[in-house]
C-alpha cells in the first residue's frame, strides 16, 4: 500500500494536467516535476554565473534587466555558489543537445543548467514565465512577492527550426519594430526569423551594386482599405510610402537577433513577385515597358483552384542573361550580410502568361529542350541554386520550386498544404513545414463578420493541431516549421501582434513540445496567463478564441436557425435579437439551434467565462445570415 501511495504522488508530480496548475510556461516543457513551496527573489538574492564562458554572465545579466524594470532592483552577480542565489552554469549532458536545459527551483536556491549557452537562454525564458505575470510590466510594480514555485524542469526542443516569417515588403516595419518582434519570438523559444525582404510592393534591403532597388523600388503610394482592391495610383500621387534597411541596419539586426539566439534568413523572392525589381530595372523583364512599384491595387486575376494570370508582367526574365548577373551580385551582397546557412529564393506564385508570349523564352525552350513553363521555371531555379551555392549557402524556396524538377541540394518550404513537403521529403529533400491551413497567422481568427477581412479563417484550435511530421515521412528530413506573417492587411506593429498572438503560442508549442505533451485543455489556461502578461506590457493580442463562429441553416419553414461554434471550454455565448447589447443576464446558447425571429434585423452576441466578459460584442446583420444560409 505504501508503494502505491508513493507511486501516486510521483504521478501527480510529473503529469502535466496537475503540474500546470502553477506552471504556465509556453511552450510546454518536456518534463515537469512540481514540488511544494516557493523560492522568493528579494534584493538580497544574488545571481551566480559559474564558468569562464562570457555568455553565461551575459545571459544571467538579462534576468537583472527584467527585475530592474518591473521590480525596481538589481541583483549582485557573483561567481561562487551560495544560498539565496540563482545559479547559471554549463554542464555536459548529451541528452540536452544544443538548446535543451534544466531548471531546478528549491527553497534556498535556483539552478539553470545546460550544455550550451542557447540552453541557458531558454532556461531563463522559462524561469521568467515562472514568475508572476507582472514581471512583464514596463513600469515599476509594488506590493508583489516575486516568487517562483518549487519545481524541476528538463526540456529539449522537438525541432531545430522554429521560425516566424515577417513580410516587410507589403508594409515596411522599422528596425526598432523588427527588434521588438525578435524579442517576442525569443520569449517563446523561436529561433529563426525568415525575413521576406522583396516583393511587388517594395524592395527593402540596400544593394550597393544596384542603388535603384532602394531609390525607386522601396517606395510606393500609400493606400488604406482593402489590399488588392485599392484604386490605381494616379501619376501625381507621391511615391513616399515605404522604406528600406541599410546594410548597417541589417548588420545591427543580425547581431541583435544572435544575442537572443535567433538566426535571420533573408528571402529575395524571384522570379515572380518582382514588380519592385523591374520598376527599378525594367530591362530585367521579358516584357518591354515602364513599371511602377505596386501599391496594393490588383494586377493579378485569381481563378478557382489557386490558378492565376498577371495583367502586368511582374517576373524576371529566365531567358535574359543579365538577370543572372543581377542575381549573382545581389546574392553576393546578401550572403555577406547574413551568416545563416540558408538563403531563400522565393519561387512562389510565378505568373507565366507573359513568358508564354516572349520570343526570348521560346528561344530558351528550344535551346535547352524545355517542354513547358514548369520546365522553364525549373531551369531558372537551377541557375539560382548554382549562384547561391557559389556564395557558400544552401538554397531553400517555396514548394513551387518542385514543379518541373529540383536540384538535390535544395530545401523546400511547403506552404500549399503538407503535400509539397511530403513530395519533397520522399524525393530526399529537407523540408520546412509551413502549410497555410495551420500557420498563416495573417488569416482571420474568428467569424468573418467581425475580423479584419483576409482570404480565409484560421482558428486557434486549428493552429494547435499543427504537426510538422506527416505520416509516412522520414522525420529526419523535416527540419521544423514556422508561422508566416504576410502583411497585406497588417499596417502597424499593434495589429501585427494582434494577428500573431495567441496563434504564435500554439505554433511555438507545436515546434518545441513533445507531441505526447500537446493538450488543448491544458494549453488554454496557460494562454490566459500570457494574456495577462501581454496586458501588463501593453502588447495587443486577439481575444478571438472566446468568440463564436456563427453557423446558419434553414428550418423546414425557411426560417433561419443559428448555432454557435465556440472553441474554448467554459465559454458562454449570450445573444440578443432586439438590437440591445447583450451581457451575461441575456439568454445563453445551450447547444440547441436558435430560431431567428421573423422581424429581427440583427443578431448581437457576447462571450463570458466565469461571469467575466472575455469576448467583444459582435453584430451580425440578419441579411448577412440569410446569405450564409444559401
Amino acid at each position: 500500500m505504501k508503494k502505491l501511495f508513493v507511486s501516486i504522488l510521483f504521478f501527480l508530480a510529473i503529469c502535466p494536467a496537475f503540474s500546470q496548475q502553477k506552471i504556465n510556461i509556453i511552450p510546454q516543457p518536456a518534463e515537469v516535476k512540481l514540488g511544494t513551496g516557493e523560492f522568493v527573489i528579494t534584493p538580497a538574492t544574488t545571481i551566480v554565473a559559474l564558468g569562464s564562458d562570457p555568455e553565461i554572465k551575459r545571459i544571467a545579466g538579462m534576468l537583472n534587466q527584467e527585475l530592474k524594470r518591473a521590480a525596481g532592483f538589481e541583483l549582485k552577480i557573483g561567481s561562487y555558489p551560495s544560498k539565496n542565489a540563482i545559479h547559471f552554469k554549463l554542464l555536459p549532458e548529451v541528452a540536452l543537445g544544443k538548446e535543451g536545459y534544466r531548471v531546478r527551483v528549491g527553497y534556498e536556491d535556483v539552478e539553470i543548467s545546460a550544455n550550451q549557452p542557447a540552453g541557458l537562454f531558454y532556461g531563463l525564458q522559462s524561469l521568467l514565465q515562472l514568475l508572476p505575470y507582472q514581471i512583464e510590466s514596463k513600469t515599476l510594480v509594488t506590493n508583489i512577492k516575486w516568487s517562483i514555485p518549487v519545481v524541476e524542469i528538463k526540456d529539449v526542443p522537438r525541432f531545430g527550426w522554429r521560425g516566424q516569417m515577417l513580410d516587410v515588403s507589403r508594409h515596411f516595419f522599422t528596425k526598432k519594430e523588427v527588434m521588438e518582434m525578435i524579442d517576442d519570438m525569443a520569449k517563446y523559444k523561436y529561433n529563426l526569423m525568415h525575413f521576406h525582404l522583396t516583393d511587388d510592393q517594395g524592395w527593402r534591403i540596400e544593394i550597393k551594386s544596384y542603388p535603384k532597388l532602394t531609390t525607386v523600388g522601396a517606395w510606393s503610394v500609400k493606400k488604406e482599405g482593402q489590399f488588392h482592391a485599392f484604386s490605381k495610383p494616379g501619376p501625381d500621387e507621391p511615391r513616399d510610402y515605404g522604406g528600406f534597411y541599410t546594410q548597417e541596419d541589417i548588420k545591427e539586426l543580425v547581431k541583435y537577433a544572435k544575442e537572443r539566439y535567433v538566426d535571420i534568413m533573408p528571402e529575395i523572392d524571384v522570379p515572380g513577385h518582382s514588380m519592385a525589381t523591374v520598376a527599378s530595372y525594367p530591362d530585367l523583364s521579358c516584357t518591354p515597358g515602364t513599371y511602377v512599384v505596386n501599391s496594393g491595387d490588383g494586377f493579378m486575376d485569381w481563378h478557382a483552384g489557386g490558378h492565376f494570370t498577371a495583367r502586368v508582367d511582374n517576373t524576371l526574365c529566365p531567358a535574359n542573361e543579365n538577370v543572372y548577373v543581377f542575381l549573382d551580385k545581389v546574392f553576393e551582397e546578401v550572403a555577406a550580410l547574413f551568416p545563416f546557412e540558408y538563403l531563400h529564393m522565393g519561387g512562389d506564385e510565378c505568373a507565366k502568361n507573359f513568358w508564354e508570349k516572349s520570343p526570348q523564352v521560346k528561344a530558351l525552350m528550344a535551346r535547352e529542350n524545355l517542354k513547358d513553363m514548369h520546365a522553364v521555371q525549373s531551369y531558372f531555379v537551377g541557375r539560382v541554386s548554382k549562384i547561391v551555392s557559389a556564395k557558400g549557402k544552401k538554397m531553400i524556396g517555396w514548394d513551387e520550386i518542385l514543379d518541373g524538377g529540383l536540384v538535390k541540394s535544395a530545401a523546400v518550404m511547403s506552404w500549399r498544404g503538407m503535400k509539397g513537403g511530403i513530395q519533397a521529403a520522399k524525393m530526399g529533400h529537407e523540408v520546412v513545414m509551413t502549410p497555410a491551413e495551420f500557420v498563416y497567422v495573417d488569416y482571420m481568427q474568428g467569424d468573418a463578420a467581425f475580423e479584419p477581412h483576409v482570404y480565409s479563417t484560421l482558428r486557434l484550435k486549428k493552429t494547435y493541431q499543427f504537426d510538422p511530421v506527416p505520416v509516412g515521412v522520414d522525420p529526419k528530413l523535416i527540419k521544423g516549421g514556422q508561422a508566416n506573417i504576410w502583411t497585406e492587411q497588417i499596417y502597424n506593429m499593434r495589429h501585427m501582434r494582434y494577428m500573431v498572438w495567441p496563434r504564435g503560442f500554439a505554433i511555438a508549442e507545436a515546434l518545441w513540445t513533445p507531441k505526447a505533451n500537446m493538450n488543448w485543455n491544458n494549453f488554454i489556461p496557460r494562454v490566459e496567463n500570457h494574456f495577462k502578461r501581454f496586458e501588463v506590457s501593453n502588447k495587443k493580442y486577439a481575444p478571438s478564441m472566446y468568440e463564436p463562429v456563427v453557423k446558419v441553416k434553414k428550418a423546414p419553414n425557411s426560417r433561419l436557425l443559428i448555432d454557435f461554434d465556440v472553441e474554448v471550454p467554459g465559454v458562454d455565448v449570450h445573444y440578443s435579437f432586439d438590437n440591445s447589447f447583450p451581457d451575461n443576464y441575456y439568454p445563453a446558447y445551450a447547444g440547441k439551434s436558435i430560431l431567428v425571429p421573423v422581424d429581427a434585423t440583427q443578431l448581437k452576441v457576447v462571450s463570458y467565462k466565469e461571469e467575466k466578459e472575455v469576448g467583444r460584442t459582435i453584430v451580425f446583420p440578419v441579411a448577412e445570415l440569410k446569405k450564409r444560409a444559401k
